[in-house]
């Protein structure tokens, strides 16, 4: 664990898996693109029960339980630093306690703002841009979001961790609040990297943090391709969709993933050459991610990538 001296005024961001995958895939890509390391990781067994277990040829086997880590990237302008929270599952209970343990944490840290990024779900179209809906624990970060042209939330609930966190980061005095990136609800269980870019943006402002989102603006511009033809095509085919309600505020985490496909010599050999290339350029984590999604593989992969992040020596 670093040293909490050698910190400078830290924000937390906390991200876990959810709708769209628009908080994590946020997550993972700024800690690809400022080349993060891993700071600490909390104990799985304290907050995760194992609930069931493969069976391989006949027999059982133990999976592993979801993994809590934390990140850190140190600001060379030495202005604020950040630490990025990944866990790959909210606890299916103790979740007040989980935030408890982790604001305990990021205060012996002498954190000052946390965040959270979430989904919002509404009636928007694929090609429509993503807007950024915000709540605020305090009112200067609020007057920071208006600044920023984010949608602020008159009445709504954040439902899970990205919420509760945040409740608990206020009774400890702390400042931050929740980014929602804007998503069609029809296609709620995909991922919207549009929604991801545009609440990364916005963040990005708020630090004073440039980034290089190339990578993520070219992956939205491919997935919003595929869903507005795909969605043309339905409304062709049988009328247009039932209207969702507008408004939904992510409340639930994504499915368990299905087994992973087998991989062909081709598919296995880009793998593991963009590990390879990762490992010598964090910035290309995110090219590895993204091969890895488009295989539906990188739950299996999930350890093996986050490790990238083991700081060096």
């Amino acid at each position: 664990m670093e040293n909490e001296q050698q910190l400078n005024a830290p924000w937390l961001i906390a991200a876990w898996p959810g709708m769209g995958a628009v908080a994590i895939s946020a997550g993972y890509y700024l800690m690809a693109k400022l080349g993060m390391h891993l700071l600490a990781e909390f104990p799985a067994r304290e907050f995760f029960d194992l609930e069931r277990v493969d069976v391989r040829d006949g027999l059982i086997i133990t999976g592993p339980l979801p993994r809590s880590r934390l990140f850190l990237w140190q600001d060379p302008d030495k202005r604020h630093d950040l630490i990025v929270f990944i866990g790959e599952a909210q606890p299916p209970a103790k979740g007040a306690a989980f935030c408890s343990k982790l604001i305990g944490f990021a205060l012996k840290l002498r954190v000052q703002r946390v965040f959270t990024f979430a989904a919002m779900a509404t009636q928007m179209r694929p090609e429509h841009e993503s807007r950024v809906f915000g709540a605020a624990i305090d009112r200067g970060t609020l007057a920071e979001f208006k600044r920023l042209d984010v949608q602020v939330l008159e009445e709504a609930q954040i439902s899970g961790l990205n919420g509760v966190l945040l409740g608990v980061a206020a009774d400890s005095g702390l400042k931050g609040g929740c980014l929602l990136g804007e998503m069609p609800h029809v296609f709620s269980q995909f991922p919207f990297p549009k929604a991801s870019l545009a609440v990364l943006q916005t963040f990005s402002a708020l630090a004073s943090i440039p980034l290089n989102f190339s990578e993520l603006q070219a992956q939205a511009r491919q997935v919003e391709k595929g869903l507005e033809e795909f969605l043309h095509r339905l409304e062709n085919s049988v009328g247009s969709p039932a209207a969702p309600a507008a408004g939904a505020a992510e409340t639930a985490e994504a499915d368990s993933p299905p087994p992973p496909p087998r991989l062909s010599g081709r598919d296995q050999q880009r793998v593991d050459e963009l590990f390879a290339a990762a490992r010598q350029d964090r910035s290309r984590a995110y090219e590895l991610k993204q091969e890895l999604d488009r295989l539906h593989i990188f739950h299996e992969y999930e350890d093996r990538f986050l490790d990238l992040f083991h700081k060096p020596g």
